[in-house]
């Protein structure tokens, strides 16, 4: 079954003239979501793959002439696996300057390494956008709210990824969700970074799951690790680059009793959550489901402020005296407060986030009244 993707729709993507940049982690779908798009653009059309030893030649080449000679019939370029050519950013730039009524996609597996490619020769020159794994917003247009509803807890406890809610059962799901966490995601980071000790990766992922709303140190990370505090920052933003986890700061106007100096980490996904501790045990038998409910949220309100370019500073309030807004929003001129509940008895207004910013709102999110949040 194909779940049709945010970007099939809304008319978006891609934008001619400019090179059409699609990341996103592993398996997400971006190949099969550009393929949908290219049936509804025409028929001059050329699709490429980086592995192919003819493209690369002639991308890499150097020749303007030739490139240009190449690629000057078509109306639309797709260059998928892009990563594989080594001038790809160059080549691309003497597309769109001498081309720019051809509309130009480029995607890759390796979103890590294309970005490094294509990062300074295009400056100015390209649009980009990320492709996550399914969200609900896709998902309440083709299957409805009611639905929603019944699987919240398998989105919970499974996540998100294509495959993952086309699988036949719970057994198809975690064999997957394993198989992707061990040979795909961290790809990237352990070949194109040579980072040496693939188990401290893990156990840094490790540490991060069983934090998901609380802040996070470099400090006790490190020392927990063995690992410079250099190391962790490093490694922390490479698996943020690979759209593994995300990174959200505190928010303050510097009052002296606002928490500003942690971070918080979010996973783009809740299966990879769970299968890097390997627990998948239904929800009346965890401890954190909170933490699952969370995490959820963030994650899926990131996903639906991208698709609807909804422009917002993210962040997390919290007092030395333990008052806390989990997620701050600060757009148009407004904060917006919101506090995450999967249990809706255990509700109770932040006041003092209210009296302290006049400019605030606030809401609590929870199992009830989520789907607005998201969708």
């Amino acid at each position: 079954m194909w779940y049709a993707r945010f970007y099939e729709t809304d008319n978006t993507f891609p934008v001619k003239g400019k090179v059409n940049l699609l990341y996103g982690a592993r398996r997400v779908g971006k190949t099969t979501l550009i393929k949908q798009i290219l049936k509804k653009e025409g028929n001059n059309i050329f699709e490429g793959e980086g592995d192919d030893i003819r493209l690369r030649q002639i991308l890499n080449s150097d020749d303007k002439a030739l490139i240009l000679n190449a690629f000057q019939d078509y109306d639309l370029v797709f260059i998928d696996e892009a990563q594989r050519i080594d001038n790809i950013g160059w080549s691309l730039k003497i597309l769109i300057d001498n081309l720019p009524n051809t509309t130009i996609i480029v995607s890759g597996s390796s979103s890590l390494k294309l970005s490094y490619k294509t990062g300074a020769p295009l400056t100015g020159r390209t649009f980009t956008r990320i492709l996550f794994p399914l969200s609900v917003l896709e998902l309440k247009k083709q299957i409805g709210g009611m639905h929603i509803f019944q699987n919240l807890e398998n989105y919970l406890l499974y996540g998100m990824y294509p495959e993952v809610l086309t699988a036949r059962n719970v057994k198809n799901k975690l064999t997957y969700l394993i198989e992707l966490l061990n040979s795909y995601l961290l790809k990237d980071i352990l070949e194109l970074e040579n980072v040496r000790n693939s188990d401290k990766i893990y156990d840094l992922l490790r540490l991060i799951a069983y934090q998901i709303g609380d802040e996070v140190s470099l400090n006790e990370l490190a020392n927990s690790l063995g690992l410079a505090k250099q190391t962790v920052e490093r490694y922390l933003n490479l698996l943020e680059k690979s759209f593994i986890i995300k990174k959200v700061s505190g928010f303050s106007k510097n009052l002296r009793k606002e928490v500003t100096k942690t971070k918080r980490y979010y996973f783009y996904d809740n299966g990879i959550r769970n299968a890097i501790i390997n627990n998948f045990n239904l929800l009346r038998n965890r401890n954190d489901t909170g933490m699952l409910w969370e995490n959820f949220m963030v994650s899926e309100r990131l996903k639906k402020q991208h698709y609807m370019q909804i422009l917002s500073n993210n962040y997390f309030w919290r007092t030395y005296d333990q008052k806390e807004v989990d997620l701050v929003e600060e757009r148009e001129g407004k904060l917006y407060g919101y506090e995450f509940k999967w249990n809706p008895k255990k509700m109770k207004i932040q006041k003092e986030w209210l009296e302290t910013y006049s400019n605030a709102d606030f809401e609590i999110i929870h199992r009830e009244n989520f789907l607005p949040f998201i969708s």
